[in-house]
């Protein structure tokens, strides 16, 4: 006998409804025996795992999202002027072709390209209100920002030898810092810069990150990447942090052992005015170093369990935006030479 249609159709539904809640039943089956040696923290988190990642910096105040926009424009153009400007002095004006402007130039340069991995990100994220990043754009800007801010650190530290050289050891200043030097100290900074940036970047981006995928950060970092992660990652974190010793820790320590003997060396000079005098040839890199290292020792070396992200917002903004832009304004307004030279490029460009 035959069954109606009606009938028949509601038959075939509920076969096809049965397969699938079969098909469902096996999926979990496996998910459980595949979660069976791990943690109940990774059998609770949802296992969706994560292709793309969603920056929502900002997107809490959708109102607010054109006059930061603007804001940080400003501050963007700003870094790539004062910056670029910077390269150029020390180009053109032949009294700063010594080792700490060679130096100075460097750290310029990794400002801009620094600056240049997030800003345009985080204004076109202010404009959209979000923005979608690929898995291979997240490790590429992962791996860029690392390499340039392992890069910005070394160079710091080198010029804090520069200017311990300069201070204690005066007369064997042009033989210690040759061009050749310069060349290889610089070389060596980038070369330790980029196996930094790619064995972090390999550590991190060899975690498997599931459930959400938004970050709630301007661009794809450490801090908020782990958060996502659904599998032990102590192996990992373990040699990040390894890794990390050797850049932000290390170069703090030349930083400190360098301005130690400076001070002792400062402290021997017979007149306030020769004292005050030697001091203030440093000051401008105290003030970067100060800024710079303050922020990343407050982001990266400290337990990020129970910070807020709105505080984490304003720290990454503060060295991924506001340092580089202050940089070249540090170095010529509280340094001499830069001035002069400034005042006379101005000159020559009113005469002609």
């Amino acid at each position: 006998m035959a069954l109606p249609a009606t009938t028949e159709s509601c038959w075939r539904q509920g076969e096809i409804s049965g397969q699938r809640v079969k098909r469902t039943f096996q999926v979990k089956v496996k998910w459980n025996s595949a979660l069976s040696g791990t943690s109940d923290f990774m059998a609770e988190k949802n296992l969706t795992l994560v292709t793309e990642f969603l920056l929502i910096a900002f997107t809490d105040y959708p109102q607010q999202a054109f006059p930061l926009f603007l804001l940080f424009l400003f501050i963007y153009l700003i870094t790539l002027l004062g910056n670029l400007g910077m390269i150029i002095l020390i180009h053109v004006d032949r009294r700063l072709h010594t080792p700490m402007y060679f130096l100075l130039s460097h750290l310029s340069f990794m400002d801009i390209c620094y600056s240049s991995v997030t800003m345009p990100q985080m204004l076109a994220m202010l404009l959209e209100l979000g923005a979608v990043l690929s898995y291979t754009r997240c490790a590429a800007q992962f791996f860029l920002f690392t390499f340039f801010g392992s890069i910005d650190c070394y160079l710091l530290a080198l010029m804090a030898y520069d200017r311990y050289v300069a201070v204690c050891q005066p007369l064997l200043y042009v033989t210690i810092m040759t061009q050749k030097a310069r060349l290889g100290f610089v070389a060596g900074a980038y070369i330790a810069g980029f196996f930094s940036a790619l064995v972090r970047t390999v550590s991190a981006f060899t975690l498997t990150f599931c459930g959400t995928n938004e970050i709630d950060f301007i661009f794809c970092d450490l801090p908020p990447l782990l958060k996502l992660t659904c599998r032990d990652s102590y192996t990992q974190e373990l040699v990040i942090i390894v890794f990390a010793i050797f850049v932000i820790p290390a170069c703090m320590v030349v930083i400190l052992v360098s301005y130690l003997f400076i001070i002792v060396a400062i402290m021997k000079i017979p007149s306030a005015g020769g004292r005050a005098k030697t001091f203030s040839t440093c000051t401008s890199h105290l003030t970067t170093v100060s800024l710079f290292f303050g922020t990343l020792i407050f982001m990266y070396l400290r337990d990020n369990s129970g910070q807020s992200s709105e505080e984490d917002r304003v720290v990454s903004v503060f060295y991924t935006a506001v340092i580089p832009m202050l940089n070249p304004l540090i170095y010529s307004l509280r340094n001499k030479e830069v001035k002069e030279a400034l005042r006379k490029i101005l000159k020559r460009a009113k005469l002609s």
